[in-house]
């Protein structure tokens, strides 16, 4: 039951074999900050914690690094409207994402490099690429990379070049030599951020920064390289022209992008203007609801973004934690993870599946307790699926008892509808139980007395 992942390069699923053993070097493309991160962003992020998760539990050392593109013409904009410097914006925007991250559970990478923080290297590496004769100093001064020079342009994107048109994706310039060449280095302008470089003041392209960076922490070679599905084309066929030309090894070996998020089956964009940032959404949804939401579609399907899939990753989450309540007083102990569990998660990291084989397991618990038979093998199974997932990280009672609640209140109203019913005022019980249902508080009578939670 070796790892197979599905590598968008050769458009099928390989399995899983690290250049060194025992080791991972996995890249990927971070967000430009400019602005809070929306639920698509989430998406990815919690996609590729997932894998990170994985290959570690799998017994790789993991060198997972992701980046924060941090000077860009959006940057620029932005900080120019708030009247602020684009490095105040960008280092207010990073803690931002940090802090919407970790309420999604989500691991930091090892290195998580800035573009600022990098400029010899993509500068090293846009010269490598003009002494080779695969960039050249257009009219205006910027530095342009010639595409249809680098054999096999298109293979990741499976676009062929004789296709391509210039378009909305690509920059039109009469400066260049092509109109599908593009941008390494850009020449500054004025009260723009700007970096010495032989061809005179500037900052780079985009695309230059990922190939740069990757390499730098990786490697001219490295195993995983992932993002949105949105970057395949242009940014990643850029990336590999790059990084390929320039120092002749073979980049990433293996290709992952997760699908869109959608909204009324379009994607869910800043361009569009479609979009819900992660903090709208959090303010009415449990972080964890977010993350059982992505959980509950493997990453390469789209997406489909809704109130009414929140409510159902809800429930599925409520039907977990009724679990963990149950079993809250069983010992921890050590247990190899469920076939099924490790079958899916070592199936491109097919997460569904994974649940699914949580949610049989906690239907046997339930039997088993129901029953009064031994569940500590379970229980430990249970526990440790849910953490590889980043899933019941919370208390039962937290989860079901909010702090915003007035516990003391309710219960003190339980206790007298229970009062009430064992004196037969059968319409005050009812009373306290519609009061409190109005609250979203759901009764509970068992043998061993009410219980209560948050619907």
């Amino acid at each position: 039951m070796s790892l197979v992942v599905y590598n968008s390069l050769s458009r099928q699923k390989e399995p899983f074999v690290p250049l060194q053993a025992g080791h991972v070097g996995m890249y990927v493309c971070g967000v430009t900050v400019y602005d809070l991160c929306h639920v698509g962003h989430a998406r990815s992020t919690i996609v590729f914690d997932i894998v990170y998760r994985w290959l570690q539990q799998s017994g790789y050392v993991v060198n997972y690094v992701r980046n924060f593109t941090d000077v860009d013409d959006k940057i620029i904009r932005r900080a120019n409207e708030s009247g602020i410097s684009t490095s105040q914006l960008t280092e207010s925007m990073i803690q931002a994402f940090h802090e919407d991250m970790d309420a999604l559970a989500c691991l930091r990478p090892l290195h998580e490099p800035r573009a600022t923080l990098h400029m010899q290297g993509m500068i090293t590496m846009i010269g490598q690429l003009v002494d080779k004769g695969m960039a050249y100093v257009s009219r205006t001064g910027d530095v342009l990379y010639s595409v249809r020079k680098f054999e096999g342009y298109g293979q990741l994107s499976g676009k062929r070049i004789e296709e391509l048109e210039s378009g909305s994706r690509i920059e039109v310039d009469e400066s260049k030599e092509d109109p599908l060449d593009f941008v390494l280095w850009k020449m500054a302008k004025p009260g723009e951020p700007a970096w010495d470089s032989p061809w005179g003041q500037g900052r780079p392209g985009w695309h230059i920064e990922c190939s740069a960076m990757s390499c730098s922490h990786l490697g001219e070679t490295f195993d995983i390289h992932g993002g949105g599905m949105d970057l395949k084309f242009p940014h990643h066929e850029n990336e590999i022209a790059q990084a390929r030309a320039a120092n002749g090894g073979g980049f990433a070996r293996y290709w992952l992008h997760n699908g869109f998020v959608n909204i009324n089956e379009e994607k869910m964009s800043k361009s569009l203007g479609n979009f819900f940032t992660i903090r709208e959404v959090l303010k009415s949804c449990h972080p964890e609801v977010l993350r059982m939401f992505v959980l509950s579609t493997h990453y390469r399907s789209p997406l489909d973004f809704s109130d009414q899939a929140l409510d159902v990753a809800r429930v599925g989450l409520d039907r977990l934690y009724e679990i963990k309540q149950r079993i809250d007083a069983v010992e921890h102990v050590d247990v190899e993870l469920p076939l099924a569990f490790v079958k899916a998660m070592n199936d491109d990291f097919n997460t569904p599946e994974a649940l699914a084989a949580v949610y049989e397991l906690g239907r046997n618990i339930n039997k088993a307790m129901d029953a009064a038979c031994p569940v500590d093998d379970m229980v430990a199974a249970f526990r440790a699926m849910c953490s590889l997932l980043g899933i019941l990280q919370s208390s039962a009672d937290a989860w079901f008892r909010p702090v915003d609640l007035d516990a003391a209140r309710i219960e003190g109203l339980i206790v007298e509808r229970n009062a009430a019913r064992k004196s037969r005022d059968f319409a005050r019980a009812d009373e306290v139980r519609d009061l409190l249902a109005a609250e979203g508080i759901i009764l509970e009578d068992g043998a061993n007395g009410t219980t209560w939670k948050k619907e």
